[in-house]
Parts: C-alpha cells; structure tokens; sequence
C-alpha cells in the first residue's frame, strides 16, 4: 500500500481497476471504501427506441402554470409544439424541468399519465379547454415555508423567549401563529 502524492498513469491490467480511499476524521470517525472501475457499456444490438416508445417507469406529472386560464392553456399548447420539435426529450425529463425550472403562477394544470401518448393526449385535452382524466387545474398562490419555534420547551425550556423579547417581528408573527392554532392546541 502506498499513499498517492501526486496524479499518476493507471496502466490497464486487463481486469477492473480497483482503488481504497480511506478517510479519517478528526473526531474519531474512520470510513475506508473501495471503489470499482464500471464495465464497458455494452453495444445495443437493435436500434434505439425513441423517448415516445420507451414505457414510463409509472405515473408522470407535467406541470404548467401560467398568469390567466388562456394563457395556461397556450402553455399546453406550446408544450405539445415543444415534444413533437424534439422527440429524443423523455417524458420524465420533461416532466422534472417544467417541476423545477418554471415559476409558480396562479393558474395551475397537472397532466398526469402512465405512457408519453396518453401525456400527449391529456395535454392536447388540456390546450382545447375540455375535460380528461388524468388533468386537473386549479388555482393557487405562491406560499414561503415557515418555520416555527414553539418556544414550548420540547427542547430546552424557553426556547426562543430572548428572540420573542428582543424581535418585535418575531413577536407579531408568534402572535399570529397562536391565534391560527389556538382552536386546534389547548396550549
């Protein structure tokens, strides 16, 4: 065994390339893994099936939102213009970055389906304004998430009470928390 201090060549031997990358951690932690080199992927014998052929590994959301109802449903539209431009985009792929990369505007669709046809087919549903199944919309706001310090005790006793007192934001907001939660906890 030899502690690399440098990058050197790791010549082919024939066999998967094997490496030990140990780790030990200042408070005692000690952590060794080996690591493997992956096989050669192996050459397709038939053609590539298309995203649209491939079977959906379960039930698919694509997600739209848009400022008016009009404009959500040229969304849908402009999604379908979209797939058919580029039919190697995969249905979960499409679905993930209209999930992560699109704002949240007040008016929402979700087309949800088990095979790219059907997604095409809802979403076709959705730009002609008629119902189908698997579509439903609705509206919405855009909310923060919040966190909240009960100050209860449950983990250590008067927890945030110094905040409460020197914070009168925190203490207006804690307010508001109480009173919404008032008729649901006898605390």
């Amino acid at each position: 065994v030899e502690l690399l201090t440098e990058s050197r060549e790791w010549p082919e031997t024939g066999r998967p390339r094997r490496a030990g990358v140990s780790s030990f951690g200042i408070s005692g932690t000690n952590v060794h893994v080996v690591l493997e080199q992956a096989p050669e992927p192996e050459t397709p014998t038939e053609p590539e099936a298309t995203p649209g052929d491939r079977p959906l590994a379960g039930p698919t959301p694509w997600t739209l939102s848009a400022a008016t109802e009009a404009a959500l449903r040229d969304q849908a539209r402009r999604l379908l213009e979209h797939t058919a431009a580029h039919p190697d985009h995969t249905a979960s792929d499409i679905g993930h970055s209209l999930a992560t990369t699109r704002a949240a505007l007040a008016h929402r669709a979700v087309v949800l389906a088990d095979s790219h046809e059907d997604l095409l087919t809802r979403a076709r549903a959705l730009a002609d304004g008629t119902d189908a199944p698997g579509v439903v919309t609705g509206t919405g706001t855009k909310a923060k998430t919040v966190f909240v310090f009960p100050g209860q005790g449950s983990q250590w006793v008067g927890m945030a009470v110094e905040l409460l007192e020197a914070s009168p934001v925190f203490a207006e907001w804690m307010g508001e928390c109480e009173r919404a939660l008032s008729e649901f906890v006898d605390w």
